[in-house]
């Protein structure tokens, strides 16, 4: 998967772009998710940007929502809309990309942003392709620092209530949240401990390696009758030691200098993904 690999640093490049045109966005979410959303658009979901209302099609939904410039790019990538678009038009005034996922854009299937929504209508979307005999699977990609709103938990129970084996969440565990680390912020425990104890099946891998996510969605593919959580354990701000491991860039546009430097350091890793 060495050119799935080199894509991931090519877009994040292209969400170094989006926050600098844009003068905002939630740049350290963007890195850390970026394997995870590759691995899924490009090697897992029945996504087609010609057949956006096909009724079969696998459904995904953004819980994150602060982290849509890597969505965003991720879509260009796929042919849902052009990146040039997406650099130009970001946070601008009127248009459709704005920081939070639109579904009034082609690709988005549910406006998000406020954390802890994501679960629960995907469980929602589960229970409804359950009920309709529809083969799509749900996806939904959570912030560990989200793990704290309660409807989370009632969405957990409900899910397995339910036996929804066609519902896969996502915890980008980067263990960094606006307000410092996690584990002083809200002790997350032992989170698979927790969802296990809930009645899902969980994989951990490490989330920044396409090849670890794409077996551990392959294999949840197999569980049947209870949902699925892959704890994908990221680097926040991955791509980069100006960005890497530091909560300061939750929310942070680059300087000039930053800029040149974190370009430099993207293409460096993308030229070694492709000499792998």
């Amino acid at each position: 998967m060495g050119n799935l690999k080199a894509k991931a640093y090519e877009l994040r490049k292209d969400v170094l772009d989006i926050v600098m045109a844009g003068k905002g966005g939630h740049i350290g979410g963007d890195m850390s998710v970026m394997e995870i959303l590759v691995t899924l658009y490009f090697k897992e979901m029945n996504i087609d940007p010609e057949h956006t209302e096909d009724p079969n099609r696998d459904l995904f939904v953004m819980s994150k929502g602060h982290s849509v410039e890597a969505l965003y790019a991720v879509l260009a990538a796929k042919g849902f809309f052009p990146i040039e678009r997406v650099i130009s038009e970001f946070s601008k005034f009127g248009s459709s990309f704005i920081g939070h996922p639109n579904n009034k854009l082609p690709g988005i299937e549910m406006n998000t942003g406020s954390l802890g929504h994501g679960l629960p209508v995907s469980v929602g979307m589960a229970l409804a392709g359950k009920m309709d005999q529809k083969p799509y699977r749900v996806y939904t990609v959570m912030g560990d620092g989200e793990l704290a709103e309660g409807s989370v938990w009632e969405a957990a129970m409900a899910a397995s209530q339910f036996g929804l084996d066609n519902l896969c969440a996502v915890i980008d565990r980067n263990r960094l949240q606006i307000s410092g680390n996690t584990e002083d912020v809200m002790h997350q425990d032992d989170v698979q401990k927790r969802f296990e104890s809930f009645g899902w099946k969980v994989f951990s891998v490490n989330g920044n390696d396409i090849d670890e996510l794409y077996r551990a969605f392959e294999e949840a593919k197999t569980v049947k009758n209870v949902p699925s959580l892959v704890i994908a354990n990221t680097i926040k701000g991955c791509g980069s030691s100006v960005m890497e491991n530091k909560a300061g860039w939750h929310h942070k546009v680059p300087t000039a200098e930053e800029y040149e430097q974190i370009s430099k350091d993207l293409e460096a890793r993308r030229e070694a993904a492709v000499n792998e």
